[in-house]
């Protein structure tokens, strides 16, 4: 490995017709305040030095060689920069409504021009104050809860900053405009957030918008990681080159090998890649791997390493240094405890208040089964709770009351590949009125006396039939271990569509990684689930 040059990564690349442009746009980097540049980075950047990501699957010539095997800089591409964009302009915009609000709300006439300067300058106090928590990093948007917190966290350091000045200068502003402000920006800026967010997953799954990713590591650790990079194509990650160790054939999961994990760096320059993503497993040792960082390392190029523990994420996860080295430390998963017994307190408080609002609804759902099809309202069958303890379970009867004796018949039908689960479509056992009720998993609803009762939660694995309980193996046993969910990451994943691997493996993710703030996220988005219908059957 070449010694690195003092001139920085610019001064690196080959002299062309464009060195002229080059230069400037590096005296102009350097003229801009270091913190400020990790700011606002991707907006600093001439969009003449940027390459634009060619679409997945086609690679791209690289514009630049590695010197000394230090790669050049590699800019932030259009998609992305747009992004950064479109992020500042909702939250100026959030920031202008809420400051505009607030001043509405406390002054009916004759606005003071102390308020008229505070609601000018909001928008900027605001965006400055998100891009010190480094709202704006491309790692931290379009995926994941980060982005979310760190908003929530320039809310917080705003209206420290706002007291402060204002104890400091004797402002006495009024406490109604800053306590409508500062919440009507924060959740304006969080809904405006998420709408981003969605447009930008529509956009990656029509193949746009995507980081190029080259893989690194064993074939079996290469495959792996593929596939699980494509189970979550909203995740942005398209990957374009497999660097195999041992490597078997010429591809990977449908991935060409253009090298191994010795030429990471001229397989960058082969497929324009963003991101290398070392595998579980791989031939780099420590300080193999610690000289690809030095290498990559001011290229632009994003390194991820996949550890050889998954589904296990978020706050359970820290980084210990030991003896020079990140190690992970692994919390235990929480079963027992006061956040236990405040999600069990929340869902007996939440079941309640909605029973008692939709009592109606259920009243009239429940004559419409009853004079639909001969029968009770209700369907109860047992179920199998936490730590293997069976309980009723309450939903409006969906099928004919012969429909256990009429399931033999129909085996042969069943749709499922794994036969843990009966699953068909057009179920002819489903009564009229039941197939609208699976439909819009309204049927379900009666679980709520379930979570009354203390054998449900509102969130948590899908709740086992006794049957499918005595085939499990002792890993999926573990979905045994919490309560049973009315909704679940199943059910906002798919439902019926999903394969019974996938289906214990979004349960076990759910097991190991379950917090409050998860349960929120999982019922928010039931609700567009059920909307959408996806796998309703």
């Amino acid at each position: 490995m070449g010694t690195r040059s003092t001139m920085g990564h610019d001064a690196l690349a080959a002299p062309g017709p464009d060195a002229p442009a080059q230069a400037a746009t590096t005296v102009r980097r350097k003229a801009v305040p270091r913190q400020v540049r990790s700011w606002f980075g991707p907006l600093l950047r001439d969009p003449r030095d940027v390459p634009l990501t060619a679409p997945p699957g086609v690679v791209e010539p690289p514009v630049q060689r590695a010197v000394d095997g230090v790669l050049p800089r590699r800019e932030a591409s259009l998609w992305q920069r747009q992004l950064v964009r479109q992020l500042l302009v909702l939250d100026a915009l959030a920031g202008a409504v809420a400051a505009s609000a607030a001043v509405a709300l406390r002054f009916t006439e004759g606005v003071p021009p102390l308020y008229v300067v505070c609601t000018l300058l909001f928008p900027v106090v605001w965006l400055l104050a998100a891009a010190s928590t480094r709202s704006y990093e491309l790692r931290f948007l379009g995926t994941g809860s980060e982005e979310y917190r760190r908003v929530f966290d320039a809310a917080v350091r705003a209206l420290a900053l706002t007291a402060l000045v204002s104890y400091a200068l004797q402002l006495e502003l009024a406490r109604l405009y800053v306590l409508v402000a500062f919440p009507t920006a924060l959740v304006l800026s969080l809904v405006l957030r998420y709408v981003a967010r969605q447009w930008l997953h529509r956009r990656r799954e029509r193949g746009e918008c995507l980081h190029r990713v080259v893989v690194v590591g064993r074939e079996r650790s290469c495959a792996e990681l593929v596939r699980q990079l494509r189970r979550e194509p909203y995740a942005g990650f398209s990957v374009v080159g497999a660097c195999v160790d041992r490597s078997q054939g010429p591809v990977v999961e449908g991935v060409p090998v253009v090298g191994t994990s010795t030429t990471v760096v001229q397989a960058l320059e082969r497929t324009g890649a963003d991101t290398v993503a070392v595998g579980a497993w791989s031939d780099l040792t420590q300080a193999d791997l610690r000289r690809l960082s030095w290498e990559l390392e001011g290229s632009g190029v994003a390194l991820v390493v996949a550890p050889s523990l998954t589904d296990v994420a978020g706050p359970r996860i820290h980084i210990r240094p030991v003896a020079g080295l990140p190690l992970l430390h692994v919390e235990q998963p929480e079963f027992t405890g006061g956040r236990r017994l405040l999600k069990d307190t929340v869902d007996r408080l939440a079941a309640l208040v909605v029973l008692l609002l939709a009592s109606p609804v259920l009243l009239g759902l429940a004559v419409a089964v009853r004079l639909t099809s001969r029968g009770p309202a209700l369907f109860r069958q047992t179920r199998v709770g936490v730590d293997g303890r069976d309980f009723t379970i309450v939903k409006f009867r969906s099928m004919y009351t012969d429909a256990e004796a009429r399931l033999a018949d129909l085996q042969q039908h069943n749709e499922a590949s794994d036969g843990l689960l009966f699953k068909m479509r057009d179920d002819p056992r489903v009564t009229p009125v039941g197939r609208w009720l699976r439909r819009f998993s309204l049927d379900e609803v009666p679980q709520l006396l379930n979570v009354l009762k203390g054998d449900m939660s509102l969130v948590g694995p899908r709740p086992p039939l006794p049957r499918e309980v005595a085939q499990y193996g002792d890993d999926v046993r573990r979905r045994l271990l919490v309560k049973p969910g009315l909704t679940g990451l199943w059910q906002i994943s798919g439902r019926s569509d999903l394969s019974w691997e996938e289906s214990v493996r979004l349960d076990l993710h759910y097991v190991e990684n379950w917090s409050l703030a998860l349960d929120l996220m999982i019922i928010w988005k039931t609700v567009f689930a059920v909307l959408r219908r996806q796998g309703a059957y």
